[in-house]
């Protein structure tokens, strides 16, 4: 009988449905767990799509900042979110739409690694994706959301963008710009500064080929490069016409917010522990191989250019480089997002690192990794759990219901010591609040003079933190803030010398509710930033409205090519690349 040698197997690309299966097999538990949940961010996306599931055409949201518009914020997530929710509720919506943005991923660092590598290092690389440790960082510690489901967009869009600069088809430029469409729409920050990334490398990439093809023809690769910036621009433009205009009639001019991700992690190696040696894991052992294979490789050149940038702003403070480059931009961003950038540029060169290494040690390689990619992800996941992101023993659901009767939503209130979960707060209550975890949409003055983020964790933000709260509490009146809810006694002596009053106990009496009289009601703020009509009808329409077209020009059939091969460097050279390594 003829034994099968695993090593055939090993030599044959991945199929995209066993790694889809992995995915399932890997974060579909986690996700109905809702580990997510006890992140930074989830509850901040739930709270945006439960204002969409109630005011669709809406995007004046008053429940934060006395009113704000979301149309500070790309709404393509938290619309999708929305609208599941009426068949599933907001928290299962949510995993919904973060498990489809993991396949997305999957599929998407596939077909960008087949620009740069062949299709079985390509596969490998996907299966990388599933258990890559910025991703599992970002989903359940971060609750990055909208970066996770705008990356992959972009990913899954760029191939098609790279056979429209080759000049091969009309067809590629449509789908290309409608899944560019779709990713602005999910995130602006992946948009502003993480688009530039993927997109040079592939120009970059189309213009070699040319040359190499005998088919250099410059002028009309920039034709067909300008053709395609101007409708990306056009679309863009007119998708998210009511960000624009809100970011350019009332630019952010707050005093900066301090975040950790921007701290020196030399000096500061908690913070490098969280926002380096989590997200990368064992990914740092093959930065060597990486510099390597993108000095040495002609065609993995334009890549690792992308790739440094990216490695050097992830880094933070602990460089200049980030300041540098990002200048006004470095205090508002969090770094988090470059490393997370970063991890998916490298992909395509771990794909070549693993066929390399499963070509001279096959089984032994191929278990190896694929234990070294499983710890990356357990760490990332264990480490949200370890060092848990929200208040996660703070219970809202009385608060709420203490809001929801006998009229007390008819005044403001604020919360001390709740941490993230005011915004789980948020969706469970009618009331109104002046504080809120959008830093970006508050435009109160108490609140943008004083360089601290929300006034439930003023503590942790220094005198800045306490400056702000002081003065929105001298300011009750003027808001109509009649209720303060605290959970941490550090802030009594505060409330009692600005002369508010204890009235009542929630929670076993962990929960006080202090109450100043005389506050008149809250009534609504005449803000300018309020959205006119047009304004709320185009961001109901067209956001979600060029996801759906983006679907439906892919399944326009594209016209076959020839595939192209990435060239591969002979095994003579690979084992002498990895003797060099070693």
């Amino acid at each position: 009988m003829h034994k099968v040698d695993p090593a055939e197997h090993a030599s044959a690309p991945i199929p995209m449905s066993l790694i889809f299966l992995g995915a399932f097999l890997v974060h579909a538990p986690l996700l109905l767990m809702k580990l997510p949940l006890h992140s930074y961010d989830t509850n901040f996306h739930i709270f945006f799509a439960s204002h969409y599931a109630q005011h669709w055409f809406d995007p004046w949201n008053t429940k934060w900042y006395a009113g704000f518009s979301q149309t500070t914020y790309p709404p393509l997530p938290q619309q999708w979110m929305a609208l599941i929710s009426h068949f599933t509720g907001l928290d299962l919506a949510y995993m919904l739409v973060q498990f489809v943005a993991i396949l997305l991923l999957a599929l998407g660092v596939f077909r960008f690694s087949r620009l740069w590598v062949d299709r079985r290092a390509a596969s490998y690389a996907a299966a990388a994706s599933v258990l890559l440790g910025s991703e599992a960082f970002l989903v359940y510690s971060a609750g990055q959301l909208s970066t996770t489901v705008a990356a992959p967009l972009y990913l899954n869009s760029l191939p098609y963008f790279y056979n429209w600069l080759r000049g091969r088809s009309w067809r590629s430029l449509l789908k290309g710009c409608g899944l560019a469409l779709a990713a602005a729409a999910a995130h602006h920050a992946t948009l502003l500064f993480g688009s530039l990334l993927f997109a040079v490398p592939v120009f970059a990439l189309a213009a070699l080929d040319l040359h190499n093809s005998g088919r250099g023809a410059t002028r009309g690769l920039l034709f067909r490069t300008g053709l395609a910036a101007v409708l990306v621009a056009i679309g863009i433009a007119a998708v998210l016409l009511p960000f624009w205009i809100a970011l350019i009639h009332y630019q952010v001019t707050q005093e900066p917010i301090p975040h950790p991700s921007r701290a020196n992690y030399i000096l500061s190696p908690q913070w490098g522990l969280n926002y380096f040696v989590v997200p990368y894991g064992l990914l740092i052992l093959a930065l060597p191989y990486i510099f390597w294979r993108g000095a040495t490789m002609t065609r993995l050149r334009p890549l690792l250019p992308a790739f440094w940038v990216a490695f050097l702003l992830g880094l933070g403070g602990t460089t200049p480089v980030a300041r540098l480059l990002l200048g006004r931009a470095f205090e508002v961003l969090t770094m988090e997002r470059f490393t997370y950038w970063a991890t998916l540029l490298a992909l395509p060169f771990v794909g070549l690192l693993a066929e390399e290494l499963i070509d001279r040690f096959h089984t032994k390689a191929a278990i190896g990794l694929t234990l070294a990619a499983g710890l990356s992800c357990a760490v990332a996941v264990a480490w949200a759990n370890y060092r848990p992101a929200d208040a996660g023993d703070v219970k809202v659901d009385s608060v709420a219901a203490w809001l929801n009767r006998d009229g007390h939503d008819r005044y403001r209130y604020v919360t001390l010591g709740f941490g993230n979960q005011i915004a789980r707060l948020a969706v469970l209550t009618d009331a109104s609040s002046v504080d809120g975890e959008w830093n970006s949409g508050r435009m109160l003055p108490e609140l943008t003079e004083h360089g601290a983020g929300a006034l439930t964790s003023s503590k942790y933000f220094g005198e800045g933190g306490l400056d702000a709260l002081t003065a929105i509490l001298q300011h009750a009146d003027r808001y109509g803030l009649k209720w303060v809810f605290v959970r941490d006694p550090y802030y009594e002596p505060l409330l009692v010398f600005a002369g508010w009053r204890r009235v009542d106990d929630l929670e076993s009496r962990t929960i006080a509710v202090w109450s100043r009289d005389g506050v008149p009601p809250a009534t609504p703020i005449n803000s300018p930033q309020m959205p006119p009509h047009w304004q709320g009808l185009l961001w109901g329409i067209l956001p979600i409205g060029c996801s759906v077209l983006a679907v439906l020009l892919l399944l326009i059939p594209e016209r076959r090519f020839a595939e192209r091969t990435a060239p591969q460097p002979s095994y003579v050279d690979r084992d002498l690349v990895l003797g060099r390594l070693t």
